[in-house]
């Protein structure tokens, strides 16, 4: 069956297979990340219409290429309607059925009082009852009042007086008009007139009136069943018409334009080198809608593919960036997909700082990018990957003639240049601080050149700083898990395991004090030759703090934990000694699964004795006759393949030969450690390590100048000093 790659002439060859299986995965990576990108930014960001914020200098003419209008926002227009609507005159409406109602409750009221009075001598009790009928509750003395043919005609005179001035002529129900300013409609039988809201009379105007004219203003049961009767059948005759009303406020509410703004075609926007207001952005804001809407549906699909390409481009460079600087890094799939998760998490966040007015460019966590790579790999990438990831989200359109991509491109590298390498956890305030003085530095910069008061200053430096801490706080959060992840350890999980108080070190140092002391001896001369090539000091000391724990299976196998004149491999076979001495590696390795060693400190269990040979037991055995198997004498490896274990299988070497000097002066401390080297370079036990012969000779030179200080010489204190003489110490 022929295939596509037989078709095309052949298989491809083993070396183009790898190389598009590794590359193909990654550009899927950034085509995905350029998608989240365009969904996160829908509107194109390469666009002729530059969005430039209120207070920046336009850096070009913007023209209106044809009359467009700007909208209000929902919760202008919503106001400026509710504003309307609330200012509508209110329509009443006069109804005269009203007066006449009132009048013909009155009439039938004083015929039923004129026939109670006749009820002698319960003339009092009948006129209660009709009171009752009429729902006016009467007292006894102003039923009695009532029950005088005089009084009661005055009265009822001096009420209908009142409904043909005052009544006939409007009157509102109480706390209808009491609360109205201005003017209101009122509809006379189809007329209507614009009245000043105060000139309608409400009942309690009516009731001050009538007290005025009051028949018998001196008898108190005259004043009171007179102002019950006007109570109880007064009926307004102007009453609201809330239909009308509101019929009127929703016309007004109707007529208010939607515009914010009408701008002809040819007209200037905004010039160049002009301070963008309010005005300026609303229409700049309204033209680019505009414009989206003019170009149609259809084209929508190629400006959609354009912006991803767009920001596709600017990923691929920082694929690019990591495969020519740090290959390693590319080729690490659970590392791209970390660097991919964290730029995925800076532009979701971007996008919701994209919709606060005003904009904050400062609040783009692009620190969370700088301190995360820069803690997981190294600073030159570190800095090459903030850097693109600002230009990607600066070249979205809502951070387009903002000062995003400067603000951010400060904030960021001096987040790089401060997560150096890490010695304590507290270092994280140093981050914060030279980050939060980076923006703050940005922050003066820009209100200095464009003239901005102090407040607002201040507010700028305020939200970086705030981006900062929260950037950080986060990124000291993700790297836990991105450690977990990608396998890579920094030096914060180093600064855990370097602590001598942890269970492993505490076992070590009391099951096997011998190892402890040579692994601090190691420690120390690791340390300090690192620390003079520019190696990890901090992986290299820690790497030989657990480099020999396998020894706790066995500690009084190994010379250094043997008392004087007793040592257990005199009862043994070579071989079996051998075997034992070999076990170390083994028993490191279970040790380390079982407290959870990190992943790069076991290489140093595996490869601080490489591939080499157990030459003493070796030549017993040969020396006893034995059919010597030179495979049982040979750690299994591998040989160093990092700096930090080369130094360290050095170092042990060194310090295992200069342990059985018995004059241990510089000389001939320089002479062992040179021996070590070149026996070590004849072996090629240093064949897959990263260094060079000038590094060689910088770590010898280290060696010599810390063991040179171990073993030199002391003054001999006489003893009456209290000293020990030289005499005491060679007994």
């Amino acid at each position: 069956m022929n295939t596509a790659a037989d078709r095309l002439g052949g298989a491809l060859p083993p070396r183009r297979r790898w190389q598009w299986r590794l590359h193909v995965p990654r550009l899927v990576v950034a085509v995905a990340l350029a998608v989240v990108t365009f969904a996160a930014f829908p509107e194109a960001p390469a666009t002729k219409i530059p969005i430039y914020e209120v207070g920046a200098v336009a850096t070009d003419n913007v023209i209106a290429p044809f009359a467009f209008e700007v909208p209000k926002t929902e919760a202008e227009l919503r106001k400026e309607r509710d504003d309307v609507a609330r200012a509508a005159e209110p329509v009443f409406r006069f109804t005269a059925a009203a007066l006449d109602t009132s009048r013909l409750l009155l009439d039938a009221f004083e015929r039923e009082l004129n026939a109670a009075a006749d009820e002698l001598p319960q003339t009092v009790i009948a006129v209660q009852r009709v009171g009752r009928t009429f729902g006016v509750a009467l007292t006894p003395d102003e039923a009695g009042y009532l029950a005088s043919p005089v009084r009661r005609q005055r009265l009822l005179a001096a009420i209908r007086r009142m409904n043909d001035r005052w009544v006939a002529a409007g009157v509102a129900p109480t706390g209808v008009v009491d609360q109205l300013r201005g003017e209101v409609l009122l509809d006379r039988s189809g007329t209507e007139l614009r009245l000043p809201a105060d000139s309608l009379v409400s009942f309690a105007q009516l009731i001050s009136r009538a007290r005025l004219v009051n028949p018998d203003p001196a008898s108190e049961s005259g004043t009171a069943v007179y102002l019950k009767l006007i109570t109880s059948f007064f009926r307004p005759t102007i009453v609201l018409d809330a239909t009308q009303t509101q019929r009127r406020r929703d016309d007004l509410w109707r007529s208010v334009s939607p515009t914010k703004y009408s701008v002809r075609a040819g007209e200037k926007i905004v010039g160049e080198h002009e301070v963008v207001g309010r005005e300026e952005h609303d229409k700049l804001r309204a033209l680019q809608q505009s414009i989206g809407e003019e170009r149609g549906a259809s084209p929508r699909l190629r400006r959609a593919t354009g912006a991803i390409l767009f920001d596709l481009i600017i990923l691929v460079l920082l694929g690019v960036t990591l495969r020519l600087f740090r290959p390693n890094v590319y080729a690490h799939w659970r590392s791209v997909v970390v660097i991919a998760v964290v730029v995925a998490l800076v532009v979701l966040t971007s996008a919701l700082v994209s919709h606060m007015r005003p904009l904050r460019p400062e609040l783009i966590p692009v620190t969370l990018v700088a301190v995360v790579i820069s803690a997981l790999f190294d600073h030159r990438i570190s800095m090459a990957i903030p850097l693109i990831v600002t230009i990607l989200v600066g070249a979205q359109e809502p951070f387009r003639g903002t000062n995003a991509l400067f603000v951010n491109l400060v904030g960021g590298a001096v987040a790089v240049l401060s997560v150096r390498a890490v010695a304590r956890r507290n270092q994280a305030y140093v981050w914060l601080i030279a980050t939060g003085c980076a923006y703050l530095a940005a922050a003066v910069a820009i209100g200095l050149m464009l003239d901005q008061r102090a407040g607002t200053i201040v507010v700028s430096a305020g939200h970086g700083a705030l981006n900062a801490l929260a950037s950080i706080l986060l990124a000291l959060l993700l790297l836990p898990l991105a450690e977990s992840y990608t396998g890579i350890e920094t030096d914060l999980t180093l600064l855990e395991w370097s602590d001598l108080n942890r269970p492993l070190m505490q076992r070590l140092s009391l099951e096997a004090p011998g190892t402890f002391a040579h692994t601090m001896i190691i420690a120390n001369l690791a340390d300090a030759a690192c620390r003079a090539i520019g190696a990890n000091a901090l992986l290299a000391r820690v790497g030989a703090y657990y480099h020999d724990i396998g020894k706790l299976a066995g500690p009084q196998f190994f010379v250094e934990n043997q008392a004087q004149e007793r040592n257990p491999h005199d009862m043994l076979k070579p071989s079996a000694s051998a075997e034992i001495i070999l076990s170390h590696v083994v028993e490191g390795l279970k040790l380390a699964e079982r407290y959870r060693l990190p992943r790069v400190l076991r290489a140093f269990i595996t490869e601080h004795h490489g591939t080499g040979e157990i030459s003493y037991f070796l030549e017993k055995a040969r020396e006893f006759g034995d059919d010597v198997d030179r495979a049982g004498f040979v750690y299994p490896g591998p040989v160093p393949r990092s700096a930090e274990t080369a130094v360290v299988m050095l170092a042990d070497g060194v310090e295992a030969a200069t342990r059985v000097l018995n004059e241990r002066t510089p000389a001939r401390v320089r002479e062992v450690i040179e021996h070590i080297v070149r026996q070590r370079l004849d072996q090629g036990q240093l064949r897959e390590a990263p260094l060079t012969l000038q590094q060689l000779q910088i770590v010898k030179d280290e060696f010599a100048r810390v063991l040179s200080g171990m073993y030199h010489s002391r003054i001999d204190y006489p003893s009456a000093s209290g000293g020990i003489t030289a005499e005491f110490a060679a007994r």
